[in-house]
């Protein structure tokens, strides 16, 4: 077996090395244990309120209804992470965050800061309006946050950069929105029940058109503000801890103005909707929309250049900076090792893929003075990944490397005397690989296969 090269050096941070056994209230265990209990206890409890206000059937309704926008919201969120993915457990616990216990929060507390208003002032009739614009955004937007919080302060490995922030933002809100629909829809049922709506004049259609049609993006759109804000302060080097505290609460701030702004636009008149739809959410999307998509593409060129260095060091072949910085050649590496060994090796293949992501990314941030102390630790870790599942994936890349290779046309120099007229005409453009893939020969498995029998 070939031993593995020598690391790159890099200077990591200081370590006192000592042992430090955490309090039994820091282990991982009772963490995970605390955590599922008060998801699956704000879940009973938003089940037996939205169940109250709406009754069983409208609940069905409203179920069925509002599940629609939720895995097309996903999937996009999921294609944005595609280029360094992030765990599941992580997606999951965002979206039943934002499903259960921000929705248990914001029903609680829009229905008592209303009352409150209503017994209070002079004009008890304005008490829904000032709720839904000043109330509500506050309360939602900060119990959709902390979502993006704990993720960024426990899971800090995998909250690296803009992309991930405004992923965990997306999918808590998604989450809350579905909860929010299901009280809506069914709120709207039982209103044609009690009028006898029917067809597209109901109460039930109205507001599914609104909410789902036109506006599946408005919670996810707010909330993502806030995950720019975290998304930022990842970036941002340890030593700035005032721009990581501010830019997170710059975040929250934009995010309730924008939710008070779409809540309130129902009193601007008969047309302040449809003016505060056209004027600010489709830009504001459209711009946000095309952030994340430059944040995307700007990560697979991240890939392109920080790999090389692993490559001079002997640890990755010349031709993975290129498959791996482009999202069609990791692709064709995964379909390539399934064809000839199996979906197992396509699975190892994808692993292949996203350890070397982290790597590039962890060498990124440590160039710029930004990784933490553990540098070293989890570079060594990630390289010792990444070798030992070299066999399987190395061949798949660099045969992907050199079908993806785009051919780029290299002009020859022009003969000084006129062209002969016997000879044949000639050729102004030759074509030639724009990558050292195409001087590799197609590489072929071994033999040996260790996925059959």
């Amino acid at each position: 077996m070939a031993m593995p090269p020598p690391y790159p050096t890099y200077p990591s941070g200081p370590a006192d090395g000592a042992l430090h056994h955490p309090h039994w209230w820091q282990r991982r265990g009772v963490r995970y244990g605390a955590l599922i209990t008060l998801l699956a206890v704000s879940g009973l409890v938003i089940l037996a309120l939205v169940r109250e206000q709406t009754g069983t059937e409208g609940f069905l309704v409203g179920l069925g209804l509002a599940v629609f926008p939720v895995p097309l919201l996903i999937a996009a969120f999921r294609w944005l992470d595609r280029v360094d993915p992030g765990p599941w457990r992580n997606l999951v616990f965002a979206f039943a965050w934002g499903a259960c216990a921000a929705a248990l929060i914001a029903i609680v507390a829009n229905s008592f800061a209303t009352k409150w208003i209503a017994t209070t002032t002079a004009d008890p009739s304005g008490a829904d309006t000032l709720g839904a614009t000043v109330i509500a955004p506050i309360v939602e937007e900060s119990a959709k946050a902390a979502a993006v919080l704990l993720v960024f302060l426990f899971r800090r490995r995998h909250f690296t950069g803009i992309v991930d922030g405004v992923v965990i933002a997306g999918i808590t809100a998604t989450g809350f929105a579905f909860t929010e629909n299901i009280l809506y829809l069914g709120t709207a049922f039982g209103t044609d029940q009690l009028t006898g709506g029917r067809g597209i004049a109901s109460v039930t259609a109205a507001t599914f058109f609104v909410r789902v049609i036109m506006s599946p993006f408005a919670h996810p759109l707010f909330t993502t503000m806030t995950g720019l804000g975290f998304g930022i302060a990842a970036l941002s080097a340890e030593r700035q801890r005032l721009r990581r505290a501010l830019l997170p609460v710059g975040g929250l701030l934009l995010a309730m103005c924008l939710h008070a702004l779409w809540n309130g636009s129902a009193s601007f008149g008969p047309f302040g909707f449809f003016a505060v739809y056209g004027a600010f959410m489709m830009p504001a999307f459209g711009l946000l929309t095309w952030l994340v998509i430059w944040t995307r593409q700007r990560e697979l060129r991240t890939i392109r250049e920080e790999l090389p260095a692993y490559v001079a060091a002997g640890w990755l072949a010349p031709a993975e900076p290129f498959a791996l910085g482009s999202m069609r050649a990791r692709r064709m590496a995964r379909e390539y090792a399934a064809h000839h060994l199996g979906k197992p090796a396509a699975k190892e293949v994808g692993r292949y893929e996203a350890y070397a992501t982290t790597l590039a990314f962890l060498r990124h941030r440590g160039r710029r003075g930004r990784a933490g102390a553990d540098f070293g630790v989890r570079e060594s870790e990630l390289l010792n990944e990444l070798w030992r599942l070299r066999e399987v994936a190395r061949p798949a890349l660099e045969y992907a490397a050199r079908v993806a290779a785009p051919p780029v046309p290299v002009m020859l120099p022009w003969p000084a005397h006129p062209w002969p007229a016997h000879a044949p005409a000639p050729q102004p453009y030759a074509t030639r690989p724009a990558h050292p893939a195409a001087a590799y020969p197609a590489p072929a498995y071994p033999a040996y296969n260790p996925y059959r029998s």
